[in-house]
């Protein structure tokens, strides 16, 4: 991976207002791959007492983000399908991955998985990303992909 690229991105999450309110931390970040972490508090949980799905949601959401705009042009979500699988524990840490299966020139395809610390697995999704053909706005110089 371009280390310019890398560096750009690793530094837009850490100031991403919507990233530091969910405490997310890109943690790893290559080519069409992105890690993840985020620890559950208090102030994510839903009416039932349990995670809010949307605080699951944030954090598969910036894990495609990142792994999606990780060659340098600006990539958007076009359709996301996720699907829980079990509830994480009060005060977990949450790891998303997500990997890139296929990618032309308007289109990319991730997987993106979110597990506890313990390796349970909590969700999944399936996610098309729309490709823009433009460098990301953020990059020091112009498009750097391959």
């Amino acid at each position: 991976m371009d280390p310019k690229i890398k560096e750009a991105i690793f530094q837009k999450a850490a100031a991403e207002p919507f990233g530091r309110k969910f405490g997310l931390q890109l943690t790893d970040l290559e080519d069409g791959y992105s890690r993840v972490e985020m620890t559950l508090t208090p102030d994510m949980n839903n009416i039932f007492d349990l995670t809010h799905g949307g605080a699951i949601f944030a954090l598969i959401d910036e894990a495609f983000q990142t792994a999606c705009n990780s060659h340098g042009t600006m990539a958007v979500a076009l359709s996301m399908s996720l699907t829980y699988i079990a509830p994480p524990r009060a005060g977990s840490r949450l790891t998303a991955e997500a990997r890139e299966y296929s990618r032309t020139r308007k289109t990319a395809t991730y997987e993106i998985k979110v597990s506890d610390a313990e390796g349970s697995l909590i969700a999944v999704c399936q996610a098309l990303a729309y490709r823009k053909g433009i460098p990301l706005p953020f990059l020091p110089s112009g498009p750097l992909e391959k």
